[in-house]
């Protein structure tokens, strides 16, 4: 009997019949997928909602005897959407194993809300440091003119081709804290998974650092949907998320989970309604809430902080590590036969951004396509070819410019004449830049494996990549 590829499959992974529970779950909640004939891969951009989510939600909101009121009063339905927000606070701790007595969860809109929070109210001084690593999203690297406007020290840790990776002993960077006049207003940031080549940094950096002096940030928005972070195991210092990543719906919710201690340190450039106790044209003074309370802008998204409670506890029913072991076994599969395939010149069809295996690695796989004559074919016109079959993947560099600027092989000095260019001083635009860079690729091609990601996803994307081979 001939051996089917599902059969080869199932060979190589036999743990992801381990699975079968997602598979169900397709069928039963995520049914417009394969109504739709859709093949999603771009999970790391956006996650997928299940219909029992917002009929959970929708119930909540249509029940006939509940109002939920504006959450900043003691009346009856202000006092219904307190207690339904708390719940759902209570929850995130919860769900990342973080004590209340050390962390507290402040809601934003978006992971680079989050970020962002602490970016503009970070002590940062003369003498301080803030220390990144080139891979990271630019809402982290949009930090540095935080930084840079207090004339504190920027420095970026390179990451290292073929794989992507960081050499794995910081100490030196980490000295850089050292005693002085800035001692304990060091920030270091970097993402538990990137978000251009799926890998995953040692999160026992996170202890390192706090060792020699530093706070640290934790960008856990790509590296949350398919892998635990368990707060009681490692206690960074701030950690950002989006919940849309995690399970699709809500958008337009984020979070910012904050060590007590750590949020002690920052000190907010303005107030806002919701972050003060008292405030006071004629006496021109104010007062900040104490906590979350204090970075928490405005109203709350009040009515849709409970579906954040229903979603992680949608994820709490399957198990994150029933995610994380179907993820693993199809994104190794995906990389083994993408990087197989060959033009009949002998040239590859496809050059990976990234590790080449499953080890510390994630279910995003970036790539370039390159023709019979090893010529690179433009993203966008492999982006063009895949909305053509239905499937959605994401090209670009993925607002990680120095993750690509590392793959795409752009160095710093005609970077930097770029930016020099006086026709450039005002406006700087994308085909600017291609110009600029005399035709060198701008970006990459990115798929992404998730929650309900099933085998017959991955050899349809795959067919779609043999058709381009020559």
């Amino acid at each position: 009997m001939l051996m089917t590829t599902l059969d080869a499959f199932l060979e190589q992974y036999p743990s992801f019949r381990s699975t079968q529970i997602l598979d169900d779950l397709r069928l039963r909640e995520y049914g417009r997928l394969d109504r739709g004939h859709h093949v999603y891969l771009d999970y790391t951009g956006g996650g997928l909602y299940a219909e029992l989510q917002v009929r959970q939600h929708m119930a909540m909101l249509m029940d006939d005897v509940v109002v939920y009121g504006n959450p900043h009063s003691s009346n009856p339905t202000s006092q219904t959407s307190t207690e339904m927000d708390e719940s759902a606070r209570h929850y995130v701790l919860k769900y990342f194993n973080a004590s209340p007595d050390e962390y507290c969860a402040i809601f934003t809109a978006n992971a680079s809300g989050a970020l962002k929070l602490v970016g503009e109210a970070y002590p940062f001084e003369r003498h301080s440091h803030y220390l990144l690593t080139f891979d990271n999203h630019n809402s982290v690297n949009g930090i540095r003119e935080f930084a840079r406007a207090k004339d504190a020290t920027v420095t970026y840790i390179p990451v290292n081709l073929p794989d992507m990776r960081v050499e794995e002993d910081l100490d030196p960077y980490f000295d850089l804290a050292g005693p002085g006049p800035a001692t304990g207003r060091n920030l270091f940031a970097y993402p538990a998974q990137s978000n251009f080549t799926g890998v995953q940094h040692p999160l026992d950096w996170i202890d390192r650092a706090q060792a020699k002096g530093w706070d640290v940030l934790l960008d856990a928005a790509a590296f949350a949907p398919t892998s635990h972070l368990d707060l009681s195991r490692w206690h960074p210092d701030f950690v950002a998320l989006s919940f849309y990543k995690m399970f699709g719906y809500p958008t337009g919710v984020g979070c910012l989970i904050a060590r007590r201690e750590a949020l002690a340190k920052l000190r907010r450039p303005w107030f806002a309604g919701g972050t003060i106790t008292v405030a006071s044209v004629q006496g021109d003074k104010y007062y900040f809430a104490e906590g979350e309370a204090a970075f928490e802008d405005g109203t709350l998204n009040y009515l849709n902080l409970p579906a954040v409670e229903i979603g992680l506890k949608h994820l709490e029913s399957i198990g994150i590590e029933t995610i994380h072991e179907r993820v693993r076994c199809l994104t190794g599969w995906l990389i083994e036969n993408l990087f197989a395939m060959r033009h009949s010149t002998g040239h590859r069809l496809v050059r990976l951004y990234g590790p080449p295996s499953i080890d510390r690695r994630g279910g995003t796989v970036t790539v370039n396509f390159y023709d019979q004559n090893d010529r690179a074919i433009d993203h966008r016109q492999i982006e063009k070819l895949a909305n053509a079959a239905n499937i959605s993947l994401r090209t670009g560099c993925f607002c990680n410019p120095g993750g690509g600027e590392i793959a795409l092989g752009l160095s710093g000095a005609e970077l930097s004449q770029c930016f020099r260019k006086p026709e450039y001083e005002s406006r700087f635009t994308v085909d600017d830049f291609r110009i600029c860079i005399d035709g060198k690729s701008t970006g990459a091609v990115r798929m992404s494996v998730g929650l309900v990601t099933n085998f017959t996803d991955v050899e349809r994307f795959l067919e779609f990549a043999r058709g381009l081979i020559k």
